[in-house]
């Protein structure tokens, strides 16, 4: 594949005046204003672990309802992508997250406005929208503006740093349900969005291009994802995406809150604690494993060997056990998931420079649209589950496993992409 003319591609972080270098924040500074717009995506993302028994009670919503809620965000956040990446890599980050991230506040408004559930899981689809850029962008300022052997590390950080929107929806979330309502919930989000899309305006901004770089037309742009496509190890990066951080989300954004209640008789209060510290230690994994990043050499060995590892987590976690064993085994899906940051080195590594955004966002609609269908999938089979008298999370759990495996299976069998280097 032939890449596009872009300007990022021979120049990725363009020399600026003296003066103006003078009057710009630092790339890093750039970066972690980004990143409260994926910190609050996170949050987004995550509250139907909470809010699923209030919600449930308030619409009485069937297990699959509940898996439909929680799908919404993900599916309008995955089907953006392509859009959200060919924004990126014509308009640039600040532009695109500028006009992508109002819809969030938006949504946010109406889910707490919501009057119905058809209502709620519209108010989810326009937040998914507004988030569809807001850790591709971060991805992409740091793949223009960091050293390459910087990518894992930074990454690793800004996902760590990003997660902690998670800690919103553990103990905080259940407490202001318990003092307020689920709706209060929504209107302090909308409220923390709207601060973030205030500083991104304010601190982020980027170089112009120069004035005879060449413009790549929107037709091109969109070519050269059917381009992406049509590689042969684009398939096998895609199978392994769709199921990864999808399992992760799937555990702390839907089912766990349920399953510490219904299995293990746990308050709304104390099922928040449990989602909190399994935050606290989820963070901590990108971090680690950007850091312990092993290369271009070993890294596809990893990626296959830890995402075994949880599915075989996933697998024990699907027996009833005693309340302390699945605690044990959600933090150590929590921790071990940090992994999933080695694969977007993975994928920089796959493809060139100039399409960067591109496949990032190919990458990252798989992922999300993987987050999705699971939620979904899981919600049917947990209602199925039901109707045969089975413990519906032990049905869950196991699909989740087989999921996983087939993931890896998937990603080590279809084509490689060249060595980088």
């Amino acid at each position: 594949m032939t890449p596009p003319p872009s300007a990022s591609a021979a120049d990725p972080a363009p020399r600026l005046p003296s003066a103006t270098r003078a009057s710009t924040p630092s790339p890093w500074t750039m970066l972690l204003v980004l990143s409260t717009g994926f910190a609050l995506s996170q949050a987004f993302r995550t509250v139907a672990a909470i809010m699923a028994a209030p919600l449930a009670a308030d619409f009485h919503l069937s297990p699959q309802a509940l898996g439909l809620f929680a799908g919404a965000f993900h599916f309008a956040f995955g089907a953006l992508q392509l859009l959200m990446g060919i924004g990126i890599d014509l308009q640039g980050v600040r532009r695109t997250v500028l006009v992508a991230f109002p819809l969030a506040i938006g949504g946010a408004v109406l889910s707490a406005l919501a009057p119905s559930f058809g209502v709620l899981v519209a108010g989810q689809v326009l937040i998914g929208i507004g988030c569809a850029p807001a850790f591709l962008v971060c991805t992409v300022f740091i793949a223009r503006h960091f050293a390459p052997e910087r990518f894992a590390a930074v990454s690793g950080a800004i996902l760590g740093l990003g997660s902690c929107g998670m800690l919103v929806t553990g103990t905080p979330l259940a407490w202001l349900i318990e003092a307020s309502s689920w709706r209060m919930g929504f209107w302090v989000l909308a409220a923390a969005s709207l601060l973030a899309w205030v500083a991104i305006a304010a601190v982020v901004h980027e170089p112009a291009p120069a004035a005879d770089a060449p413009r790549e037309s929107l037709g091109s742009a969109v070519r050269t994802f059917a381009g992406l496509l049509l590689l042969p190890h684009t398939w096998g990066i895609l199978a392994l995406a769709l199921v990864t951080y999808a399992s992760f989300v799937a555990l702390r954004g839907l089912w766990l809150g349920p399953m510490l209640m219904q299995r293990h008789g746990f308050s709304l209060m104390a099922s928040g604690n449990v989602a909190l510290l399994m935050t606290v230690i989820a963070i901590a994994g990108p971090p680690l494993f950007g850091r312990i990043d092993p290369g271009p050499a070993r890294r596809r060995r990893w990626l296959i060997g830890f995402t075994v590892v949880c599915a075989g987590l996933f697998a024990v976690l699907a027996f009833d056990a005693q309340a302390s064993v699945d605690i044990a085994l959600a933090l150590a899906i929590g921790l071990l998931s940090g992994y999933m940051v080695l694969q977007y080195p993975d994928v920089k590594g796959a493809y060139p420079m100039a399409v960067t955004g591109r496949a990032m966002a190919l990458f990252t609609m798989a992922m999300f649209l993987g987050v999705a269908l699971m939620q979904w999938a899981t919600g049917a089979i947990a209602t199925a589950a039901q109707s045969r008298g089975i413990e519906p999370f032990q049905a869950v759990f196991g699909a989740i496993a087989l999921m996983l495996a087939a993931g890896a299976l998937a990603y080590r069998l279809l084509p490689q992409p060249p060595r980088e280097g």
